[in-house]
Protein backbone atom coordinates (compact mmCIF):
# COMPACT_ATOMS: atom_id res chain seq x y z
CA UNK A 1 0.00 0.00 0.00
CA UNK A 2 1.45 3.37 -1.04
CA UNK A 3 2.14 5.79 1.82
CA UNK A 4 0.59 9.23 1.75
CA UNK A 5 2.86 12.09 0.63
CA UNK A 6 5.19 13.26 3.36
CA UNK A 7 6.29 16.67 4.45
CA UNK A 8 9.57 17.29 6.21
CA UNK A 9 10.84 19.72 8.81
CA UNK A 10 13.12 22.40 7.49
CA UNK A 11 16.18 23.79 9.21
CA UNK A 12 19.25 22.21 10.76
CA UNK A 13 19.43 18.57 11.74
CA UNK A 14 18.36 17.74 15.29
CA UNK A 15 21.00 15.86 17.26
CA UNK A 16 18.51 14.34 19.72
CA UNK A 17 14.98 13.02 19.31
CA UNK A 18 12.53 12.74 22.22
CA UNK A 19 10.09 9.88 21.65
CA UNK A 20 7.25 9.44 24.16
CA UNK A 21 5.57 6.04 24.36
CA UNK A 22 1.98 6.08 25.61
CA UNK A 23 1.70 2.89 27.66
CA UNK A 24 -1.96 2.92 28.64
CA UNK A 25 -5.20 0.99 28.31
CA UNK A 26 -7.41 1.65 25.29
CA UNK A 27 -10.56 -0.46 25.88
CA UNK A 28 -11.95 -2.49 23.02
CA UNK A 29 -14.94 -0.87 21.31
CA UNK A 30 -14.73 2.46 23.15
CA UNK A 31 -13.87 4.46 20.05
CA UNK A 32 -15.08 7.83 21.37
CA UNK A 33 -13.42 7.23 24.74
CA UNK A 34 -10.18 6.15 23.11
CA UNK A 35 -10.14 9.30 20.99
CA UNK A 36 -10.49 11.33 24.19
CA UNK A 37 -7.66 9.30 25.75
CA UNK A 38 -5.41 10.08 22.80
CA UNK A 39 -6.15 13.80 23.00
CA UNK A 40 -5.63 13.80 26.77
CA UNK A 41 -2.31 11.96 26.45
CA UNK A 42 -1.13 14.44 23.82
CA UNK A 43 -1.81 17.23 26.29
CA UNK A 44 0.06 15.45 29.08
CA UNK A 45 2.96 14.61 26.79
CA UNK A 46 3.55 18.28 26.00
CA UNK A 47 5.36 18.67 29.33
CA UNK A 48 7.95 16.15 28.10
CA UNK A 49 8.60 18.22 24.94
CA UNK A 50 8.23 15.25 22.58
CA UNK A 51 9.19 15.15 18.92
CA UNK A 52 7.07 12.03 18.43
CA UNK A 53 4.32 10.46 20.55
CA UNK A 54 3.74 6.74 19.92
CA UNK A 55 0.37 5.18 20.73
CA UNK A 56 -0.31 1.40 20.78
CA UNK A 57 -1.44 -0.80 17.92
CA UNK A 58 -5.12 -0.25 17.01
CA UNK A 59 -5.37 2.58 19.53
CA UNK A 60 -8.83 3.70 18.48
CA UNK A 61 -10.51 0.28 18.48
CA UNK A 62 -8.62 -1.34 21.33
CA UNK A 63 -7.03 -4.75 20.79
CA UNK A 64 -8.26 -7.20 19.67
CA UNK A 65 -11.49 -5.76 18.22
CA UNK A 66 -12.39 -9.13 16.64
CA UNK A 67 -15.68 -9.17 14.71
CA UNK A 68 -16.44 -5.54 15.52
CA UNK A 69 -14.30 -5.02 12.43
CA UNK A 70 -17.10 -6.52 10.32
CA UNK A 71 -19.48 -3.73 11.32
CA UNK A 72 -19.41 -0.85 8.85
CA UNK A 73 -20.81 1.55 11.44
CA UNK A 74 -17.92 0.72 13.75
CA UNK A 75 -15.37 1.40 11.01
CA UNK A 76 -17.06 4.68 10.11
CA UNK A 77 -16.84 5.78 13.74
CA UNK A 78 -13.13 4.91 13.75
CA UNK A 79 -12.62 7.08 10.67
CA UNK A 80 -14.42 9.97 12.37
CA UNK A 81 -12.36 9.53 15.54
CA UNK A 82 -9.15 9.53 13.54
CA UNK A 83 -10.06 12.92 12.06
CA UNK A 84 -10.69 14.24 15.58
CA UNK A 85 -7.40 13.04 17.03
CA UNK A 86 -5.29 14.06 14.05
CA UNK A 87 -6.69 17.58 14.35
CA UNK A 88 -5.49 17.62 17.97
CA UNK A 89 -1.88 16.82 17.03
CA UNK A 90 -0.04 20.14 17.35
CA UNK A 91 3.53 20.91 18.28
CA UNK A 92 4.61 17.27 18.02
CA UNK A 93 4.26 14.32 15.68
CA UNK A 94 2.11 11.34 16.67
CA UNK A 95 1.67 7.74 15.54
CA UNK A 96 -1.92 6.53 16.03
CA UNK A 97 -3.12 2.96 15.45
CA UNK A 98 -6.44 2.27 13.71
CA UNK A 99 -8.12 0.08 11.08
CA UNK A 100 -7.83 1.50 7.58
CA UNK A 101 -10.23 0.61 4.75
CA UNK A 102 -8.89 1.11 1.24
CA UNK A 103 -10.27 -0.25 -2.06
CA UNK A 104 -12.44 -2.84 -0.35
CA UNK A 105 -9.62 -4.09 1.88
CA UNK A 106 -8.97 -3.54 5.58
CA UNK A 107 -5.53 -2.92 7.03
CA UNK A 108 -4.11 -2.84 10.55
CA UNK A 109 -2.53 0.58 10.19
CA UNK A 110 -0.95 3.56 11.87
CA UNK A 111 -1.23 7.15 10.72
CA UNK A 112 1.64 9.56 11.21
CA UNK A 113 0.09 12.91 12.16
CA UNK A 114 1.74 16.33 12.15
CA UNK A 115 0.15 19.72 12.75
CA UNK A 116 -3.40 18.56 12.20
CA UNK A 117 -2.92 16.36 9.15
CA UNK A 118 -1.79 12.87 8.18
CA UNK A 119 1.60 12.89 6.46
CA UNK A 120 2.13 9.14 6.19
CA UNK A 121 0.47 5.78 6.72
CA UNK A 122 1.85 2.33 7.34
CA UNK A 123 0.02 -1.02 7.16
CA UNK A 124 1.18 -3.99 9.21
CA UNK A 125 3.01 -6.50 7.02
CA UNK A 126 3.14 -9.61 9.24
CA UNK A 127 -0.35 -10.69 10.34
CA UNK A 128 -0.26 -13.21 13.22
CA UNK A 129 -2.59 -16.16 12.89
CA UNK A 130 -1.60 -18.50 15.71
CA UNK A 131 -2.30 -18.95 19.41
CA UNK A 132 -4.70 -16.14 20.42
CA UNK A 133 -4.21 -14.17 17.20
CA UNK A 134 -6.55 -14.27 14.21
CA UNK A 135 -5.62 -11.19 12.18
CA UNK A 136 -5.81 -12.82 8.75
CA UNK A 137 -9.53 -13.17 9.37
CA UNK A 138 -9.84 -9.39 9.16
CA UNK A 139 -6.83 -7.70 7.59
CA UNK A 140 -4.80 -7.67 4.41
CA UNK A 141 -1.03 -7.39 4.83
CA UNK A 142 0.80 -4.22 3.90
CA UNK A 143 3.87 -4.42 1.70
CA UNK A 144 5.42 -0.95 1.79
CA UNK A 145 7.83 0.62 4.22
CA UNK A 146 7.23 4.05 5.73
CA UNK A 147 10.00 6.43 6.70
CA UNK A 148 9.35 9.94 7.97
CA UNK A 149 11.91 12.62 8.72
CA UNK A 150 11.37 14.32 12.05
CA UNK A 151 13.90 16.78 13.37
CA UNK A 152 16.48 15.62 10.84
CA UNK A 153 16.16 11.95 11.83
CA UNK A 154 14.63 9.45 9.40
CA UNK A 155 12.28 7.24 11.42
CA UNK A 156 10.83 3.95 10.15
CA UNK A 157 7.68 2.27 11.40
CA UNK A 158 6.74 -1.37 12.11
CA UNK A 159 3.71 -2.79 13.96
CA UNK A 160 3.94 -5.55 16.58
CA UNK A 161 4.22 -8.87 14.70
CA UNK A 162 6.50 -7.21 12.13
CA UNK A 163 9.39 -7.52 14.59
CA UNK A 164 8.94 -11.30 14.78
CA UNK A 165 9.78 -11.66 11.09
CA UNK A 166 12.93 -10.62 9.27
CA UNK A 167 11.61 -8.91 6.13
CA UNK A 168 9.70 -5.87 7.49
CA UNK A 169 12.71 -4.55 9.42
CA UNK A 170 14.97 -5.08 6.40
CA UNK A 171 12.50 -3.15 4.23
CA UNK A 172 12.54 -0.31 6.75
CA UNK A 173 16.35 -0.23 6.70
CA UNK A 174 16.43 -0.32 2.91
CA UNK A 175 14.02 2.63 2.89
CA UNK A 176 16.71 4.69 4.59
CA UNK A 177 15.52 4.89 8.18
CA UNK A 178 17.93 5.63 10.98
CA UNK A 179 15.65 4.48 13.80
CA UNK A 180 12.61 2.16 13.95
CA UNK A 181 9.60 2.64 16.24
CA UNK A 182 7.10 -0.16 16.87
CA UNK A 183 3.56 0.33 18.29
CA UNK A 184 2.38 -2.94 19.86
CA UNK A 185 -0.50 -4.81 21.43
CA UNK A 186 1.44 -7.78 22.75
CA UNK A 187 -0.25 -9.84 25.50
CA UNK A 188 1.61 -11.39 28.39
CA UNK A 189 2.44 -15.01 28.91
CA UNK A 190 5.23 -16.76 30.79
CA UNK A 191 8.70 -15.92 29.43
CA UNK A 192 7.25 -13.29 27.07
CA UNK A 193 9.73 -10.63 28.20
CA UNK A 194 12.71 -12.81 27.27
CA UNK A 195 11.16 -13.74 23.93
CA UNK A 196 10.43 -10.11 23.05
CA UNK A 197 13.93 -9.03 23.98
CA UNK A 198 15.44 -11.79 21.86
CA UNK A 199 13.24 -10.92 18.87
CA UNK A 200 13.95 -7.19 19.08
CA UNK A 201 17.67 -7.77 19.47
CA UNK A 202 17.65 -9.99 16.39
CA UNK A 203 15.77 -7.38 14.35
CA UNK A 204 18.11 -4.60 15.51
CA UNK A 205 21.09 -6.71 14.45
CA UNK A 206 19.49 -7.71 11.13
CA UNK A 207 18.61 -4.16 10.18
CA UNK A 208 21.51 -2.39 11.85
CA UNK A 209 19.02 0.07 13.38
CA UNK A 210 17.97 0.78 16.98
CA UNK A 211 14.32 -0.06 17.70
CA UNK A 212 11.93 1.50 20.22
CA UNK A 213 9.07 -0.80 21.22
CA UNK A 214 5.95 0.63 22.89
CA UNK A 215 3.28 -1.71 24.25
CA UNK A 216 -0.35 -1.59 25.33
CA UNK A 217 -1.31 -2.19 28.97
CA UNK A 218 -4.55 -3.58 30.44
CA UNK A 219 -6.85 -6.59 30.52
CA UNK A 220 -9.13 -7.64 27.67
CA UNK A 221 -11.19 -10.76 28.46
CA UNK A 222 -8.61 -13.55 28.85
CA UNK A 223 -5.68 -11.50 27.50
CA UNK A 224 -3.66 -9.13 29.65
CA UNK A 225 -1.24 -6.64 28.10
CA UNK A 226 1.71 -5.97 30.35
CA UNK A 227 3.31 -2.86 28.84
CA UNK A 228 7.05 -3.26 29.48
CA UNK A 229 8.10 -1.01 26.64
CA UNK A 230 11.82 -0.97 25.85
CA UNK A 231 14.46 -0.34 23.20
CA UNK A 232 17.10 -2.51 21.55
CA UNK A 233 20.27 -1.44 19.78
CA UNK A 234 22.43 -3.35 17.29
CA UNK A 235 24.95 -5.39 19.23
CA UNK A 236 22.47 -6.48 21.88
CA UNK A 237 22.18 -3.51 24.24
CA UNK A 238 18.68 -3.25 25.78
CA UNK A 239 17.16 -0.16 27.37
CA UNK A 240 14.37 -1.08 29.75
CA UNK A 241 11.82 -2.37 30.04
CA UNK A 242 9.41 -0.05 31.74
CA UNK A 243 7.78 -1.65 34.82
CA UNK A 244 5.11 -4.26 34.15
CA UNK A 245 1.53 -2.93 34.15
CA UNK A 246 2.66 0.64 34.67
CA UNK A 247 0.23 3.11 33.07
CA UNK A 248 2.08 6.19 31.94
CA UNK A 249 4.05 8.19 29.41
CA UNK A 250 7.62 6.96 29.00
CA UNK A 251 10.17 9.08 27.17
CA UNK A 252 13.10 7.65 25.19
CA UNK A 253 15.85 9.90 23.90
CA UNK A 254 17.45 8.89 20.62
CA UNK A 255 20.72 10.32 19.41
CA UNK A 256 23.33 8.98 17.08
CA UNK A 257 25.20 7.84 20.18
CA UNK A 258 22.31 5.56 21.19
CA UNK A 259 18.98 5.40 23.07
CA UNK A 260 18.40 6.19 26.73
CA UNK A 261 15.50 6.39 29.17
CA UNK A 262 14.57 9.97 30.04
CA UNK A 263 11.84 10.09 32.69
CA UNK A 264 11.88 6.53 34.07
CA UNK A 265 14.17 3.89 35.55
CA UNK A 266 14.51 0.61 33.61
CA UNK A 267 13.04 -2.40 35.38
CA UNK A 268 15.42 -4.96 36.86
CA UNK A 269 15.47 -8.76 36.53
CA UNK A 270 12.07 -10.39 36.35
CA UNK A 271 10.48 -12.26 39.25
CA UNK A 272 8.15 -14.61 37.32
CA UNK A 273 5.76 -15.13 40.23
CA UNK A 274 5.50 -11.40 40.84
CA UNK A 275 4.59 -10.74 37.20
CA UNK A 276 2.08 -13.61 37.10
CA UNK A 277 0.43 -12.29 40.23
CA UNK A 278 0.30 -8.76 38.78
CA UNK A 279 -1.27 -10.27 35.66
CA UNK A 280 -4.01 -11.97 37.69
CA UNK A 281 -4.74 -8.77 39.58
CA UNK A 282 -4.81 -6.51 36.52
CA UNK A 283 -6.82 -8.98 34.44
CA UNK A 284 -9.42 -9.42 37.18
CA UNK A 285 -9.78 -5.70 37.86
CA UNK A 286 -10.17 -4.77 34.21
CA UNK A 287 -12.62 -7.57 33.39
CA UNK A 288 -14.88 -6.76 36.32
CA UNK A 289 -14.88 -3.00 35.83
CA UNK A 290 -15.04 -3.04 32.02
CA UNK A 291 -18.15 -5.20 32.22
CA UNK A 292 -19.97 -2.76 34.48
CA UNK A 293 -19.58 -4.47 37.86
CA UNK A 294 -18.39 -2.78 41.02
CA UNK A 295 -18.08 -5.79 43.32
CA UNK A 296 -17.55 -9.53 43.31
CA UNK A 297 -18.32 -12.52 45.50
CA UNK A 298 -16.90 -16.01 45.69
CA UNK A 299 -17.26 -19.22 47.61
CA UNK A 300 -14.56 -19.43 50.28
CA UNK A 301 -13.86 -23.02 51.28
CA UNK A 302 -10.71 -22.93 53.38
CA UNK A 303 -8.83 -24.47 50.45
CA UNK A 304 -5.94 -23.10 48.43
CA UNK A 305 -7.79 -22.19 45.22
CA UNK A 306 -10.47 -20.02 46.77
CA UNK A 307 -7.85 -18.52 49.10
CA UNK A 308 -5.67 -17.35 46.21
CA UNK A 309 -8.71 -16.11 44.28
CA UNK A 310 -9.85 -14.08 47.28
CA UNK A 311 -6.42 -12.47 47.64
CA UNK A 312 -6.37 -11.58 43.94
CA UNK A 313 -9.88 -10.11 44.14
CA UNK A 314 -9.04 -7.96 47.14
CA UNK A 315 -5.84 -6.68 45.55
CA UNK A 316 -7.72 -5.99 42.31
CA UNK A 317 -10.81 -4.26 43.67
CA UNK A 318 -10.33 -3.48 47.36
CA UNK A 319 -11.77 -5.43 50.29
CA UNK A 320 -14.90 -3.27 50.38
CA UNK A 321 -15.85 -4.56 46.93
CA UNK A 322 -15.37 -8.25 47.71
CA UNK A 323 -17.62 -10.63 49.63
CA UNK A 324 -16.81 -14.19 50.66
CA UNK A 325 -19.50 -16.83 51.13
CA UNK A 326 -18.84 -20.03 53.09
CA UNK A 327 -21.09 -22.87 51.98
CA UNK A 328 -20.57 -25.79 54.40
CA UNK A 329 -22.12 -29.23 54.01
CA UNK A 330 -22.12 -32.38 56.13
CA UNK A 331 -18.58 -33.08 54.91
CA UNK A 332 -17.07 -29.68 55.66
CA UNK A 333 -14.52 -29.88 58.44
CA UNK A 334 -14.24 -27.40 61.29
CA UNK A 335 -10.68 -26.71 60.09
CA UNK A 336 -12.00 -25.52 56.71
CA UNK A 337 -14.39 -23.09 58.35
CA UNK A 338 -11.73 -21.82 60.75
CA UNK A 339 -9.22 -21.22 57.95
CA UNK A 340 -11.79 -19.47 55.76
CA UNK A 341 -12.79 -17.14 58.59
CA UNK A 342 -9.15 -16.48 59.43
CA UNK A 343 -8.41 -15.40 55.86
CA UNK A 344 -11.49 -13.18 55.73
CA UNK A 345 -10.21 -11.44 58.87
CA UNK A 346 -6.70 -11.09 57.41
CA UNK A 347 -8.06 -9.36 54.32
CA UNK A 348 -10.87 -7.50 56.10
CA UNK A 349 -13.48 -9.07 53.83
CA UNK A 350 -17.16 -9.46 54.68
CA UNK A 351 -18.01 -13.14 55.01
CA UNK A 352 -21.39 -14.87 55.07
CA UNK A 353 -22.17 -18.49 55.95
CA UNK A 354 -24.94 -20.37 54.14
CA UNK A 355 -25.25 -24.05 54.94
CA UNK A 356 -26.16 -26.08 51.86
CA UNK A 357 -27.25 -29.04 54.02
CA UNK A 358 -31.02 -28.26 54.02
CA UNK A 359 -30.98 -27.74 50.25
CA UNK A 360 -28.93 -30.88 49.68
CA UNK A 361 -31.27 -32.99 51.83
CA UNK A 362 -34.29 -31.61 50.01
CA UNK A 363 -32.75 -32.52 46.66
CA UNK A 364 -31.90 -36.03 47.84
CA UNK A 365 -35.44 -36.53 49.02
CA UNK A 366 -37.19 -35.01 46.01
CA UNK A 367 -35.01 -36.97 43.60
CA UNK A 368 -35.58 -40.22 45.47
CA UNK A 369 -31.90 -40.61 46.31
CA UNK A 370 -32.40 -41.25 50.01
CA UNK A 371 -30.60 -39.76 52.96
CA UNK A 372 -27.16 -41.15 52.21
CA UNK A 373 -24.62 -39.76 49.76
CA UNK A 374 -25.30 -41.43 46.41
CA UNK A 375 -21.71 -41.45 45.11
CA UNK A 376 -20.64 -39.11 42.34
CA UNK A 377 -24.16 -37.82 41.75
CA UNK A 378 -24.31 -36.72 45.38
CA UNK A 379 -20.92 -35.00 45.12
CA UNK A 380 -22.02 -33.10 42.05
CA UNK A 381 -25.33 -32.24 43.67
CA UNK A 382 -23.51 -30.59 46.57
CA UNK A 383 -21.43 -28.52 44.15
CA UNK A 384 -24.60 -27.48 42.32
CA UNK A 385 -26.27 -26.44 45.57
CA UNK A 386 -23.28 -24.16 46.16
CA UNK A 387 -23.43 -22.81 42.63
CA UNK A 388 -27.12 -22.02 42.96
CA UNK A 389 -26.54 -20.21 46.25
CA UNK A 390 -23.74 -18.09 44.83
CA UNK A 391 -25.71 -17.16 41.73
CA UNK A 392 -28.73 -16.23 43.86
CA UNK A 393 -26.54 -13.94 45.96
CA UNK A 394 -25.12 -12.49 42.74
CA UNK A 395 -28.59 -11.74 41.39
CA UNK A 396 -29.64 -10.13 44.66
CA UNK A 397 -26.53 -8.00 45.14
CA UNK A 398 -25.36 -7.25 41.60
CA UNK A 399 -21.93 -8.70 42.38
CA UNK A 400 -20.13 -10.85 39.82
CA UNK A 401 -19.31 -14.39 40.94
CA UNK A 402 -15.67 -15.33 40.59
CA UNK A 403 -15.15 -19.03 40.01
CA UNK A 404 -12.13 -20.49 41.78
CA UNK A 405 -11.08 -23.50 39.68
CA UNK A 406 -7.52 -24.06 38.48
CA UNK A 407 -6.05 -25.40 35.22
CA UNK A 408 -5.22 -28.85 36.58
CA UNK A 409 -8.83 -29.49 37.57
CA UNK A 410 -10.24 -28.01 34.38
CA UNK A 411 -7.88 -30.14 32.28
CA UNK A 412 -9.08 -33.47 33.66
CA UNK A 413 -12.68 -32.53 34.46
CA UNK A 414 -12.27 -32.45 38.24
CA UNK A 415 -14.99 -29.82 38.44
CA UNK A 416 -18.79 -29.71 38.21
CA UNK A 417 -20.81 -28.02 35.51
CA UNK A 418 -23.34 -25.60 37.04
CA UNK A 419 -21.63 -26.14 40.38
CA UNK A 420 -18.13 -24.97 41.23
CA UNK A 421 -17.81 -23.86 37.59
CA UNK A 422 -20.54 -21.22 38.08
CA UNK A 423 -19.34 -17.68 37.71
CA UNK A 424 -18.58 -14.79 35.42
CA UNK A 425 -14.78 -14.89 35.52
CA UNK A 426 -12.07 -17.38 36.47
CA UNK A 427 -8.93 -15.56 37.66
CA UNK A 428 -6.76 -18.67 38.18
CA UNK A 429 -8.11 -20.69 35.23
CA UNK A 430 -4.66 -20.95 33.61
CA UNK A 431 -2.76 -21.70 36.84
CA UNK A 432 -1.97 -25.36 37.48
CA UNK A 433 -2.27 -26.51 41.07
CA UNK A 434 1.44 -26.42 41.83
CA UNK A 435 1.60 -22.83 40.60
CA UNK A 436 -1.40 -21.93 42.77
CA UNK A 437 0.65 -22.94 45.80
CA UNK A 438 3.66 -20.96 44.58
CA UNK A 439 1.54 -17.87 44.04
CA UNK A 440 -0.04 -18.21 47.48
CA UNK A 441 3.39 -18.30 49.07
CA UNK A 442 4.52 -15.34 46.95
CA UNK A 443 1.46 -13.30 47.95
CA UNK A 444 2.28 -13.83 51.60
CA UNK A 445 5.69 -12.21 51.05
CA UNK A 446 3.89 -8.95 50.30
CA UNK A 447 1.67 -9.03 53.43
CA UNK A 448 -0.23 -11.70 55.36
CA UNK A 449 -3.09 -12.81 53.11
CA UNK A 450 -3.43 -16.60 53.18
CA UNK A 451 -3.21 -18.59 56.43
CA UNK A 452 -0.33 -21.06 56.58
CA UNK A 453 -2.80 -23.83 57.36
CA UNK A 454 -4.46 -23.37 53.96
CA UNK A 455 -1.12 -23.85 52.20
CA UNK A 456 -0.02 -26.79 54.33
CA UNK A 457 -3.15 -28.96 54.29
CA UNK A 458 -3.75 -31.64 51.62
CA UNK A 459 -6.12 -30.36 48.92
CA UNK A 460 -9.68 -31.65 49.20
CA UNK A 461 -13.08 -30.93 47.66
CA UNK A 462 -14.78 -32.20 50.86
CA UNK A 463 -17.67 -33.77 48.96
CA UNK A 464 -17.32 -37.17 50.62
CA UNK A 465 -16.02 -38.46 53.98
CA UNK A 466 -12.24 -38.02 54.44
CA UNK A 467 -11.84 -37.11 50.76
CA UNK A 468 -8.59 -35.72 49.32
CA UNK A 469 -7.84 -34.90 45.70
CA UNK A 470 -5.20 -37.60 45.42
CA UNK A 471 -7.88 -40.25 45.92
CA UNK A 472 -8.82 -39.80 42.26
CA UNK A 473 -5.97 -37.79 40.70
CA UNK A 474 -2.23 -38.36 40.31
CA UNK A 475 -0.03 -36.27 42.61
CA UNK A 476 -0.20 -32.70 41.38
CA UNK A 477 3.52 -32.39 40.68
CA UNK A 478 3.20 -35.36 38.31
CA UNK A 479 -0.15 -34.31 36.85
CA UNK A 480 0.99 -30.73 36.21
CA UNK A 481 4.15 -31.79 34.40
CA UNK A 482 2.18 -34.17 32.18
CA UNK A 483 -0.32 -31.38 31.44
CA UNK A 484 2.47 -28.94 30.60
CA UNK A 485 3.84 -31.42 28.08
CA UNK A 486 0.53 -32.60 26.65
CA UNK A 487 -1.51 -29.37 26.65
CA UNK A 488 1.00 -26.54 26.45
CA UNK A 489 3.75 -28.16 24.36
CA UNK A 490 1.64 -30.63 22.33
CA UNK A 491 3.93 -33.55 23.12
CA UNK A 492 2.60 -36.99 22.19
CA UNK A 493 1.70 -39.62 24.76
CA UNK A 494 4.60 -41.72 23.48
CA UNK A 495 7.07 -38.87 23.99
CA UNK A 496 5.82 -38.20 27.51
CA UNK A 497 6.12 -41.87 28.44
CA UNK A 498 9.62 -41.91 26.94
CA UNK A 499 10.51 -39.00 29.22
CA UNK A 500 10.01 -41.35 32.20
CA UNK A 501 6.35 -40.99 33.19
CA UNK A 502 4.20 -43.99 34.07
CA UNK A 503 2.41 -45.14 30.88
CA UNK A 504 -0.94 -45.83 32.57
CA UNK A 505 -0.93 -42.42 34.23
CA UNK A 506 -0.05 -40.62 31.01
CA UNK A 507 -2.74 -42.42 29.01
CA UNK A 508 -5.32 -41.75 31.70
CA UNK A 509 -4.50 -38.04 31.91
CA UNK A 510 -4.52 -37.62 28.13
CA UNK A 511 -7.86 -39.39 27.88
CA UNK A 512 -9.38 -37.20 30.61
CA UNK A 513 -8.15 -34.05 28.84
CA UNK A 514 -9.78 -35.17 25.59
CA UNK A 515 -13.06 -36.27 27.19
CA UNK A 516 -13.62 -33.06 29.14
CA UNK A 517 -13.50 -30.57 26.29
CA UNK A 518 -17.27 -30.14 26.60
CA UNK A 519 -16.88 -28.85 30.15
CA UNK A 520 -14.20 -26.37 29.20
CA UNK A 521 -16.37 -24.94 26.43
CA UNK A 522 -18.90 -24.01 29.11
CA UNK A 523 -16.42 -22.56 31.57
CA UNK A 524 -16.08 -18.89 32.46
CA UNK A 525 -13.35 -16.90 30.69
CA UNK A 526 -10.16 -16.58 32.65
CA UNK A 527 -6.73 -14.99 32.54
CA UNK A 528 -4.15 -16.46 30.16
CA UNK A 529 -0.67 -16.73 31.65
CA UNK A 530 0.82 -19.61 29.64
CA UNK A 531 1.52 -19.92 25.91
CA UNK A 532 -1.39 -22.40 25.66
CA UNK A 533 -4.40 -21.74 27.85
CA UNK A 534 -7.83 -23.36 27.73
CA UNK A 535 -9.51 -20.69 25.66
CA UNK A 536 -9.15 -19.00 22.31
CA UNK A 537 -5.72 -20.49 21.58
CA UNK A 538 -6.66 -24.17 22.13
CA UNK A 539 -9.51 -25.27 19.89
CA UNK A 540 -10.39 -28.95 19.93
CA UNK A 541 -13.63 -30.51 18.67
CA UNK A 542 -16.03 -31.73 21.34
CA UNK A 543 -17.33 -34.57 19.19
CA UNK A 544 -14.02 -36.27 18.63
CA UNK A 545 -13.26 -39.98 18.18
CA UNK A 546 -9.50 -39.58 18.26
CA UNK A 547 -8.03 -40.65 21.57
CA UNK A 548 -4.31 -40.85 22.28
Amino acid sequence: MEPDPLSQHSGSLMRRLNIVVVQRDFPVGDVAGNAERVISALGEAAALEPDLVVFPELTLTGYPPEDLLYRRGFLRRCDQALVEVVDAVRGTDALIGHPLARDGRLYNAVSWAREGRVIGRYAKQALPNYAVFDEKRYFEPGREALTVEVGGVRVGVLICEDIWEELPALRAAEDGCELIVVPNASPYHLDKRARREAALTERANDSGKPIIYGNLVGGQDELVFDGRSFAAEPGGRLIGPTPAYADGLFAFEYSREGVRALNWEPDGPENPLAVIYQTLVRGTRDYVLKNGFEKVLLGLSGGIDSALTLAVAVDALGAEHVKAVMLPSRHTSDLSLELARAQARLLDVEVETISIEPTYRAFLKSLGLGGQDPGVSGENLQARCRGAALMARSNASGAMVLTTGNKSELAVGYCTLYGDMCGGYAPIKDCVKTRVYQLAEYRNTLSPAIPAGVIERPPTAELAPNQVDQDSLPPYDVLDEILARYVERDESVEDIVAAGFDPDTVHRVARLVQLNEYKRRQSAPGIRITPRAFGRDRRYPISNRWLP
